[in-house]
């Protein structure tokens, strides 16, 4: 069976299926074998990842896979094949997050499986940059997350590490930049230590606090030259700065991220997002189980998507365990917390002595 005009040189074919068993047996020829190399992944590892997930089995014989499975896993698989394979006519190795992607990429299109089934259009959104090129969103969370970024000129992304939430604002904020949307970027962080006393650090301003913005630095070179950074940074077109050099401030005319949002207190969050100036953008990300602040300081993250919830203008994005594309032990990680979070809310507080119903 061949596909359509889009993709020419790739075809699938249903050798077997069994209506009775719902068992299908699906043969897809790639282009050639360096695109299989690229879609397999190394020692075709993104094939075992698309078995572990979607139950099916993957048989690769040069540029063909044939795959064996329940008839909708299997053209699940297919599909996400498929998808992998359109990236990798662009020059770019899929990666086991590609795979993730593109496997909540055909849950979000509807996994059906019809008798003529043409190679899915990517649906999801992608920031694009001059260095990077076209970033595409992994997930539908990150899909929700950059359309937000899109629409509104606050946007708060709350969920945990390796989510994506600061290296999609980051590579946002810089396509806005080069698109002479906004005029600067300010980049920020509360210096919060995170559970230790560092004591003194030593050097100029910028090297204190360096230590805590590194991940805003790693994400910006990401999307542009470190030149281009270094001579932004001198010229003011960039700005890396605490939490707390924001007092004061009308920021006009830039996109300003704040980047662990949990670590700010109430006052500090409310002081940030009244900043914003005329034709400015605010980003606003953190992960609200993994504050840093005092027992018993309210995060300001927290407080602010409870108070600014539905409010016209402002975007939400809420990401979870599924949504994690750092690597895959850090999904189970992740998961295995919020497992046990869950467990505690549920369980009843304990009984103190004075509670307990004596007998006489």
């Amino acid at each position: 069976m061949a596909l359509t005009d889009e993709t020419p040189r790739m075809a699938t074919s249903k050798t077997d299926q069994n209506p009775e068993s719902n068992a299908a047996d699906l043969t897809l020829a790639l282009d050639d074998n360096r695109t299989a190399s690229m879609v397999f992944g190394h020692y075709d590892q993104n094939l075992a990842r698309i078995e572990r997930r979607l139950n099916v089995v993957l048989t690769a014989n040069g540029n063909h896979v044939v795959i064996k499975g329940a008839a909708e896993p299997a053209g699940h698989a297919r599909r996400v094949l498929q998808i992998l394979c359109e990236r990798a006519r662009s020059g770019r190795f899929a990666t086991l997050g590609d795979v993730d992607g593109a496997i909540q990429e055909c849950a979000l299109q509807g996994n059906l499986f019809p008798k003529e089934a043409p190679t899915p259009r990517s649906t999801f959104e992608q920031v694009s940059t001059r260095k990077k090129g076209a970033v595409r969103a992994r997930t539908a969370a990150q899909d929700l997350y950059i359309r937000e970024m899109k629409r509104f000129e606050l946007v708060f992304a709350a969920g945990p590490a390796g989510t994506g939430k600061t290296w999609l604002a980051v590579g946002h904020a810089v396509s806005l930049l080069e698109q002479g949307v906004v005029e600067r970027l300010i980049l920020s962080r509360p210096a919060v230590e995170a559970g230790e006393r560092l004591g003194f650090l030593p050097g100029d301003m910028r090297e204190k606090v360096d230590p805590y913005l590194r991940p805003i630095y790693d994400a910006l070179q990401d999307f542009m030259d470190p030149r281009m950074v270094e001579r932004g940074m001198q010229t003011g077109m960039i700005e890396v700065a605490p939490l707390a050099f924001m007092r004061g401030r009308t920021l006009s005319n830039a996109c300003v991220l704040l980047d662990e949002a949990q670590n700010a207190t109430s006052m500090q969050m409310k002081m940030f997002l009244t900043r914003l100036g005329e034709g400015s953008r605010m980003i606003v990300t953190g992960d609200p189980t993994q504050t840093d602040l005092p027992p018993g300081q309210k995060s300001g993250l927290s407080e602010a998507l409870s108070l600014l919830a539905g409010l016209e203008g402002v975007g939400q994005v809420t990401f979870h365990e599924e949504d994690v594309v750092r690597h895959d032990l850090v999904r189970r990680i992740v998961g295995a917390y919020e497992a046990a979070a869950r467990v505690a809310r549920e369980l009843p507080p304990p009984r103190s002595n004075r509670d307990k119903d004596w007998s006489p």
